[in-house]
């Protein structure tokens, strides 16, 4: 089991942000630019959180370099199920220096930007208290 897996189902905010690189790009599945910088990044993942419920990996894919990740989940938000698949690079230190998610159906990709938009003051008042203001998109 990746330990980006395990941190994330234990709800371990820490550990999820000690793997990320301080450079680390975030591509969302609901913003139209990504998001640059640890602070972000690990603000966005405990937004995350706070929004699905039910969320549980089905699924790990491993690139053959060990380098390149594909954690397949489903969660809900609100009465929506929603399938995703968080995309994971590793940098040569061992840590996330590109993350991409993608989500389906288009219904639940709606409900996921309507309630991540609902969260977005809390995740940059988060990010700005960590690391100065976010860079967005």
């Amino acid at each position: 089991m990746h330990p980006f897996r395990k941190a994330v189902e234990a709800a371990d905010h820490a550990a999820v942000e000690a793997m990320l690189a301080e450079d680390v790009v975030f591509t969302s599945p609901v913003a139209f630019r990504p998001y640059e910088g640890k602070a972000i990044t690990a603000s966005i993942i405990r937004g995350v959180s706070r929004v699905f419920t039910d969320f549980r990996y089905v699924r790990e894919i491993a690139g053959a370099d060990g380098r390149d990740h594909a954690l397949v989940f489903t969660a809900k938000v609100g009465d929506k199920e929603i399938n995703g698949c968080d995309f994971l690079h590793m940098d040569e230190d061992g840590r996330i220096d590109d993350f991409v998610v993608m989500v389906r159906p288009l219904s639940a990709a709606a409900a996921l930007a309507e309630a991540m938009g609902a969260q977005f003051d809390r995740i940059a008042a988060e990010a700005a208290g960590a690391a100065g203001p976010p860079q967005a998109g």
